[in-house]
């Protein structure tokens, strides 16, 4: 299992339409778009698919719609978390599971429990789900964080296979890597440290900037699996600046400028987020120019 979920896994945008209903055309086309070019799997209602304002039937009919219009049979990881432990366990034994790989399922946010209670919310999750159970830790949105020896506890559970790590800590990083058991496995969530975080040992991103770049960010990423650290970092500093811009006005505000600009869907985000600036659209465009990428 855990072995399909190497390489890229694209964190897909939700694109709306201008009465902010979801575009499905739009979708397909973005699905197919980064299939094509080279992403190993797909994530569906994430972080970055605005999870936070899709609607409970929203989401069943973005997975649905994301199994149905997968042209290459790509893994699906399914985002299926939250602050309520009671709701997600309802939530899972409504979903539809088939065809899911994994979910992925983000660290409590504004409760603050202690680690203890993230160990018994994630047992939970993970003795209830009948598809493995990637923790996803980010602390930049959820405040409180999966720790090191919390993520050691948790691999323990049969059905928790992976942690896709969002921290921005380089420290983090290298304890994980000396001391997760073997057949765990470590994903980047930080697309900007994907080389590095790559060299100690993790396995592959779920990536934003793979929404825009899926070829790019295809070969950079397994340029280092494979070993050729020189040629992924070559690519690796090209994202630099495109990582700064993105989160400038929140994401996924930034990536779907760009996939606007790309000509795959609008820019269009859901309240309390609002569409990218003309002055960011104007960086992120010179920005492609100046790096080959338009």
């Amino acid at each position: 299992m855990s072995k399909n979920l190497r390489g890229v896994g694209a964190a897909l945008i939700t694109p709306f339409k201008e009465d902010l209903s979801i575009d499905f055309e739009s979708l397909k086309k973005l699905i197919t778009y980064v299939s094509e070019e080279g992403c190993d799997y797909l994530v569906v209602n994430g972080t970055t698919g605005e999870s936070a304002t899709t609607t409970l039937s929203e989401k069943a009919e973005l997975l649905a719609f994301s199994k149905a219009n997968n042209p290459k049979n790509l893994p699906i990881v399914y985002g299926l978390g939250g602050n309520n432990t009671a709701q997600i366990l309802e939530n899972i034994s409504k979903t539809n599971f088939d065809g899911v790989d994994a979910i992925l399922s983000v660290c409590p946010y504004y409760n603050k429990p202690s680690q203890a209670g993230i160990i018994a919310h994630f047992t939970a999750i993970a003795d209830a789900c009948p598809v493995p159970v990637i923790l996803y830790n980010v602390p930049g949105r959820t405040v409180t964080a999966i720790s090191v020896d919390t993520t050691i506890a948790l691999s323990a559970h049969p059905n928790v296979i992976a942690l896709k790590d969002a921290s921005t800590s380089m420290d983090q990083a290298i304890d994980l890597s000396k001391r997760v058991p073997a057949d765990f496995l470590l994903l980047s969530g930080d697309d900007n440290l994907v080389t590095p975080q790559v060299s100690l040992g993790y396995q592959g991103v779920i990536s934003v900037i793979a929404n825009g770049f899926p070829k790019e960010f295809h070969e950079m990423t397994w340029a280092a699996l494979n070993g050729d650290f020189k040629a992924s970092a070559t690519l690796q500093r090209r994202f630099h600046i495109f990582d700064d811009l993105l989160y400038r006005e929140s994401n996924p505000v930034g990536i779907k400028k760009v996939c606007e600009i790309r000509g795959i869907s609008h820019a269009r985000v859901r309240l309390p987020l609002i569409e990218a600036s003309e002055g960011l659209g104007v960086l992120l465009e010179e920005a492609m120019k100046a790096e080959g990428f338009l």
